[in-house]
């Protein structure tokens, strides 16, 4: 059972180390041009949180696939709405930080973040310690989101068409 633990909890750093290229170059480059709030995290603090998250909802999910036998039937929902939380969380910063959108990032943070909690409350039944790991990318997202409106409030006339 170790194969499958280590698969599923590696999987997430997948997107995030494709990512991680995008952003190393764009956070020299275009994101210092952006206007920013103040309360945002430095951008140190980036990579170790979603180092933390991404570990910890990959576990969860493997900790739901256990549970539920596999990839059964009645694994569909809970690890389908993972899936598909985890492919927008991969399309945000090639949007954001690779293409500049700003407005198509938001959207794609805003169905992420609702795409989370629809996993959550799908887990809570399966495992409550799968969705209590969950619980801190949720809050992280909700941040993010937040600053992904702000900085596209902020920059849209310079910075978006």
């Amino acid at each position: 059972m170790w194969l499958p633990m280590i698969g599923m909890t590696a999987l997430p750093h997948l997107g995030g180390l494709y990512g991680s290229f995008i952003t190393r170059k764009e956070v020299k480059s275009w994101y210092p041009t952006l206007k920013k709030p103040s309360w945002r995290p430095p951008n140190a603090a980036f990579p170790v949180v979603w180092t933390c998250l991404y570990t910890g909802m990959g576990y969860s999910s493997y900790l739901v696939w256990k549970e539920l036998g596999g990839f059964t039937e009645e694994a569909l929902v809970p690890l389908g709405l993972y899936g598909l939380q985890l492919a927008l969380n991969w399309f945000w910063t090639p949007i954001f930080f690779g293409a500049h959108k700003l407005k198509l990032a938001l959207v794609d943070i805003v169905l992420l973040t609702g795409t989370v909690g629809a996993t959550m409350v799908s887990w809570y039944p399966i495992s409550r310690t799968a969705t209590l790991l969950m619980a801190p990318y949720l809050a992280w997202l909700c941040l993010a989101t937040c600053l992904n409106y702000r900085i596209w409030r902020d920059n849209r006339e310079e910075k978006e068409e």
